[in-house]
Order: C-alpha cells, then structure tokens, then sequence
C-alpha cells in the first residue's frame, strides 16, 4: 500500500497500489473514521468489509473502494469536483451494513491517474463510469452521485436508462446556479499549494463552517500530497483550473428536462437548505420532470449535504432505499 510518511514521502494516505485489493480496516485510517462516526452519532458497525482497489479501463488505472458483503445489493458512488471516494466515508460505512458499496476515484481526484489528455468533460467521466461498472461487473446498481459525480451519473442514466434500479442526485441538476459555481472554483484555485497542512485546514474550515476541524483534521490527508520540496500540493489534477489544459464544450456535458423523461426508475434528488448551487426551485423542476422524482431539502448545511449533515443525509437517503424494492 502506498503510505507517505513510512514509505515514499509523498502520499498521505493509505491505498492499494497494485491489482490486489488491500484490506482498509487494518489502517490507522479506519480508526480515524470510526472516532469521526462516533462523534457524529453516525450508526455504523466497526466490522465491515473495506477494501481498496484498483482496475484499468479506458488505458487508465482507476482507484475505488469497496464496503460490505460483496453479495448484497450495490450501491455506486460518484463524488464531486475536487473531492474524492474518501469523501463519502461516513455515508459508506453506514450504508454498508446492509449495502455493497462501491466508490470509485473519478480521472484526475484521489488516487486514480490524471488524464493524459486532460479532458475532464463529464460525458468522458460518465464513459469512464460506464466501463469501470463493466470491468467489475456491477450488476443493476443504485447510482448516487453529488455535484460533478451527479452530473456524471444523469449523462451515464442517460445513455443506459435501464441500468440503474434507482438514483440519488446531491445538490445539482439541469440548473444550476452561477454564482456558486464561481464561489467553488475560486477556493479551489486558492487552495492549490501550501508550506503547510495548517493552513489549508484553516481555509477549509472558513469555506466550510459546518464541519468541525477535527473531523477536517481527519481527512485532510484525502485532498493533498506532500511534494518533494516539502510542501503540500492538492491531489487533483490542478491543470484545468490553471487553464492549462483545454476545457471541453459544455453543451456536450448538458442535461435537458426533455432528457429525463426516459429515466422510469425512482429517482432522489437531495438538496442542502443552504445551497448556493441549486435552488429550491429548480430543484422542484427538477423533480417535476422525472417520472418518478422525489426530493428532499436537508436542513443546517449546503451544497457539501453528505458531509456537512451526514445525520440529516443518511436520514433522508435511508427512507427513499427502504421504498425500494
């Protein structure tokens, strides 16, 4: 397993590096998350099944993790933009008590390889989707996708409407809000390079007041790498904030409301009360135009809802899986 501080010097955190899953209940990680579950009152068992893993599709090598019984029913999990299958953590280890989980590291975040030819478009995220549940032969799963990872999702629904048993979209849909956008870019173009993690944990926890520094102090070692001159740099692939690659033609990536009326399977949309990226009522819309749309408005955070309310988050994602047959 890769490991920063004992072996290369570079990564923070603990992964599979080659094709053989490696067991993550062993890791001082795991207990780190199981102390962040306890002050969270997040209901969850300390034994479960959590591999890491990798696999090559597409002539990349995509890093993903595996929670629970490998025969019960699969949930797939697609994060957002600049963040990681680390930052489903929390909402894995609950859920995989009585769900398979699999959360994979899209192209260009946490431990999957960068893009060579930096296309980070996200009809070309939801192929590589598409080709990852192939590889690994994920049968007739749940879909659960939050901001970029949701976009991904309705482009990856879109194409395979009948693959999907059922689907939860997190904070995003057909619109979306501008400003937000904006707010999300700039941090993430603030927070590329720093001599120290101190400092990158303090612009955190001023974007994010609803998580505690604890739990930012956890899972820090998720969202940077320590570079050789010893200074810690974000994991993601920063060239296309820098505008050094080229950025793709949006409209390829757009979901219409004319667009889902093909998607027959039950559908989730869950929005943060205090969201800057979509609205309550687009998010109605949204809803409006699934044939089996259901919404949810989680109190006392944003667009961040999984993280920053996970309580509220697994509540309101808990009622709509037990709907399901």
């Amino acid at each position: 397993m890769k490991d920063a501080i004992t072996e290369r010097g570079l990564y923070l955190n603990a992964f599979a590096d080659g094709v053989d899953p490696i067991d993550m209940t062993k890791t001082g990680e795991f207990a780190s998350l199981l102390e962040s579950a306890c002050d969270l009152s997040i209901p969850h068992s300390p034994d479960i099944q959590y591999r890491s893993s990798n696999v090559v599709v597409r002539h990349q090598r995509f890093h993903y993790l595996e929670w629970g019984a490998p025969d019960a029913q699969p949930i797939l999990l697609l994060h957002g933009g600049h963040q990681s299958a680390h930052s489903w953590d929390l909402v894995s280890l609950h859920l995989a008590q009585k769900y398979r989980i699999i959360a994979l590291d899209q192209r260009g975040h946490g431990d999957s390889e960068w893009a060579r030819n930096g296309d980070y478009s996200n009809l070309t995220m939801a192929q590589d989707a598409q080709a990852f549940v192939a590889a690994i032969g994920l049968q007739n799963p749940i879909i659960m996708g939050h901001s970029m990872g949701g976009r991904n999702t309705l482009l990856m629904t879109r194409t395979n409407p009948d693959y999907p048993v059922a689907l939860v979209i997190v904070d995003v849909g057909p619109e979306t809000i501008e400003a937000g956008r904006k707010t999300i870019s700039n941090f993430v173009k603030r927070n590329e390079i720093f001599d120290d993690l101190e400092h990158f944990i303090r612009n955190v926890r001023e974007y994010d007041p609803y998580r505690s520094r604890e739990h930012i102090e956890r899972t820090v070692k998720y969202n940077m790498l320590e570079r050789a001159d010893g200074k810690y740099i974000s994991k993601c692939d920063y060239r296309r904030w820098r505008g050094e690659i080229e950025v793709h033609d949006e409209n390829r990536d757009a979901i219409s409301f004319d667009d889902l009326a093909s998607f027959e399977m039950p559908a989730l949309i869950v929005r943060g009360a205090n969201s800057n990226i979509l609205a309550d009522d687009a998010a109605e819309r949204f809803r409006d135009a699934l044939p089996k749309g259901n919404l949810v408005t989680v109190p006392n955070c944003g667009h961040n809802v999984h993280s920053q309310n996970t309580l509220g988050f697994i509540d309101a994602v808990g009622k709509f899986l037990s709907t399901l047959k």
